[in-house]
């Protein structure tokens, strides 16, 4: 237990051998979520992303794919992160079109109004205080911008609930939850998706 505890508690801030690891699994694992939550994308049309709590970087490649003629800056709060997403997208980021850097999202370093989507994945159950990181996320986005989450558990399901007793500092949250911070953070339109098979979760906002 003290082995398998250790590394799902990788998800929170990967560091070392255990972090390797988990954020090889968190790009090939969590690809089917993933590709679902994009798919909630089709009607935007973005020159400037950012995509908040990278992990190893799969989906910010995956916008540089969807959006060949916009800049894609991935945020970690993890070194390790920030190391393995880099070489995941080491040549678009030798094109121009990429960046990746270490940021806390509870106080962002980057400029206000200046993104037309923010993108958050399997990453909001570690953020400390929804409403005040949300509102984080609003202050970079233009107006207009969007916000889009997509979580592998909408808050109840056994599984999920289960890792929270486990993972430290990990919280699920129920859709209703995140639309109410989203709302409270400035957000003026939320609308919500659940996955007709799996617990998967997609909300997109607008400021």
């Amino acid at each position: 237990m003290g082995l398998f505890k250790d590394y799902v508690s990788q998800t929170r801030k990967p560091e070392g051998f255990l972090g390797k690891m988990m954020l090889t699994g968190m790009n090939t694992g969590h690809a089917k979520l993933a590709d679902w939550g994009l798919g909630h994308l089709r009607s935007t049309d973005p020159e400037k992303i950012v995509d908040l709590g990278c992990g190893g970087g799969r989906n910010a490649g995956e916008l540089l794919k969807m959006y060949p003629e916009a800049h894609v800056t991935a945020v970690d709060y993890s070194e390790l992160s920030v190391e393995k997403a880099k070489k995941y997208n080491k040549e678009m980021i030798a094109a121009g079109r990429c960046n990746v850097q270490q940021g806390d999202v509870s106080a962002l370093a980057l400029p206000e109004e200046s993104y037309d989507l923010a993108t958050a994945f399997e990453t909001i159950y570690f953020w400390p205080g929804l409403t005040e990181c949300f509102s984080q996320v609003a202050k970079i986005l233009k107006p207009g911008g969007y916000f889009l989450i997509c979580n592998e558990s909408d808050g109840t399901d056994a599984v999920s609930l289960k890792f929270e007793k486990i993972i430290d500092g990990m919280k699920n949250h129920t859709v209703e939850e995140i639309e109410a911070a989203l709302r409270e953070a400035g957000f003026s339109k939320v609308k919500a998706d659940h996955h007709k098979k799996n617990p998967w979760i997609v909300v997109l906002a607008k400021k």
